[in-house]
């Protein structure tokens, strides 16, 4: 912790914000870099937040009807050739593969000695070869709809990489169904965004706006993209989900085509949607603070830590055995249908550093326990997103545990929200929105205003020089029906019914 900031974090977020992302994630161990230029090691504590959000988001699948299934890393370069849109926008991103054996050369180096008859390129997505497969399954009506899901990696050869939130190798999950009418896949498409509406704002505690991507943000190949856009701390939009209207464009490209009801071949109509690990960045940015990393509890690894306070080593079997027979009583309790998990903190160190290491992993609720404790059968907690200290009766602190995580949760969520109302403002005039967007500190260039509710009746070519100006792109356009109202464009002069929202974004 550092004496002059009084802050476990340096530099704290308004020194500093990118430098402060990476000593957050290095101070609870969630992730480093690799040996392999732009990837990560996701170490346990980020990967278990992973896994929960895997498990939860995965639930919600299943409860939605898909199923998981798992297609090949490697996709022949010819697939990706079938929709010219797509291969367009990943073109630059693919890494590929060209041979498949290696020898000894004359010096004793590797090298590839065997080229392949096809390049195949590493999996950035799979909408190509998942519609290989389903141009084999169906044949008829009656074989759709088809509402699949797939957890995978993807290989997305980035330049500049960001852990978590951008990297050349990430994690994810990639819906990916097949209908036998538009308006049944434009349906799964908005559903699915939905579910992530609900996951990132009821699990995460992260509010979101849910709108369309405009035709310059587009997925290539898609018909629509509809998507979550969430504030962080520094005010820039994070894309936190997305789920596609394919049409029948991969469906042409792939061959996917059945007889419908009267016995007339069509094409059928596709959607792919997905989240990805970046989800634990924005989890990290809208959250944590200059002590370090804040979870949510429904995404924490643990939810209570026990830390035993020996003053003497003959007090330390009766101290244990406390903190012992309280983990129990902690596991025997639930929450969300799950129970509470909890770790008792037995290393050999001082307790200072042992509080402060909890405290920048993020863990909602410590407890103490010592000698005194012991005596008024009591334990002293402390909360982690207030950083509220308190000592209580050990029966009242079990009975209100439950009640407590759910309180942690809310006053998560309710922070965010006053957070994103703060700095989200309905913006009319080109002077108003170039002061919105400029940085009051020109060193300090990622902190800027927020995000701007503007009026649009603008093109793709306009929306490029904003962006080339201002840095600010066009997040979505909401579905908010509060934001239908007419007015006028403050770029083109031309009426508008609808604002769009605005922001730099990572």
């Amino acid at each position: 912790m550092s004496k002059a900031n009084r802050t476990a974090i340096t530099p704290t977020r308004a020194e500093d914000y990118p430098e402060w992302y990476q000593q957050v994630i290095r101070a609870a161990d969630l992730a480093e870099n690799s040996p392999v230029r732009g990837c990560m090691v996701i170490k346990p504590w980020g990967y278990t937040i992973w896994e929960n959000m895997q498990r939860a988001l995965d639930r919600k699948f299943k409860d939605t009807g898909h199923m998981n299934a798992y297609f090949p890393l490697f996709i022949p370069i010819s697939y990706l050739e079938k929709e010219a849109q797509h291969v367009e926008g990943f073109a630059k991103e693919c890494a590929v593969v060209t041979h498949s054996r290696l020898e000894a050369g004359p010096d004793g180096k590797l090298i590839p000695a065997s080229p392949l008859e096809e390049p195949l390129i590493v999996r950035p997505t799979s909408e190509t070869i998942i519609g290989e497969m389903y141009a084999k399954w169906v044949q008829s009506y009656r074989d759709l709809p088809i509402l699949i899901n797939q957890w995978a990696n993807v290989v997305r050869w980035e330049l500049r990489t960001r852990l978590f939130l951008r990297t050349a190798e990430f994690l994810w999950q990639e819906g990916h169904t097949a209908h036998a009418t538009r308006e049944e896949a434009e349906e799964e498409t908005r559903k699915m965004l939905g579910v992530y509406a609900d996951f990132a704002e009821n699990f995460m505690a992260m509010p979101v706006f849910q709108g369309e991507k405009t035709e310059g943000e587009r997925f290539p190949g898609a018909v629509s993209t509809l998507c979550i856009e969430a504030m962080m701390q520094d005010r820039k939009a994070l894309q936190a989900g997305t789920s596609h209207f394919l049409g029948q464009n991969f469906a042409k490209a792939s061959g996917i085509r059945f007889l419908n009801q009267t016995g007339e071949q069509e094409h059928a109509w596709t959607t792919s949607w997905g989240v990805s690990t970046r989800l634990v960045g924005g989890l990290i940015m809208t959250h944590s603070d200059d002590d370090g990393l804040i979870v949510p509890p429904r995404l924490a690894p643990i939810h209570v830590v026990i830390l035993p306070v020996i003053p003497k080593e003959d007090a330390r079997a009766q101290v244990l055995e406390y903190c012992a027979a309280l983990a129990r009583e902690i596991r025997a309790l639930r929450w969300h249908e799950q129970p509470i998990e909890v770790h008792i903190d037995q290393r050999d160190l001082r307790g200072g550093e042992k509080m402060w290491q909890w405290v920048k992993k993020g863990v909602p609720v410590r407890i103490e326990a010592g000698p005194r404790d012991i005596e008024k059968g009591a334990v002293f907690m402390a909360r982690r997103d207030t950083g509220e200290k308190q000592g209580m009766d050990r029966a009242t602190f079990l009975a209100g545990l439950p009640q407590l995580l759910g309180d942690i949760q809310q006053n998560l969520l309710d922070r965010a929200r006053a957070f994103n109302k703060e700095h989200t403002r309905k913006i009319d005039s080109l002077e108003d929105f170039r002061a919105f967007f400029t940085p009051a500190n020109p060193d300090k260039a990622e902190i800027h205003g927020g995000f701007a509710l503007t009026h649009w009746a603008g093109d793709a070519a306009l929306e490029d020089s904003i962006q080339k100006e201002l840095k600010v792109t066009i997040r979505c356009i909401p579905f908010d029906s509060t934001e239908d109202e007419p007015g006028t464009c403050p770029f083109t002069g031309q009426p508008s019914k609808k604002r769009v929202v605005f922001a730099k974004s990572y």
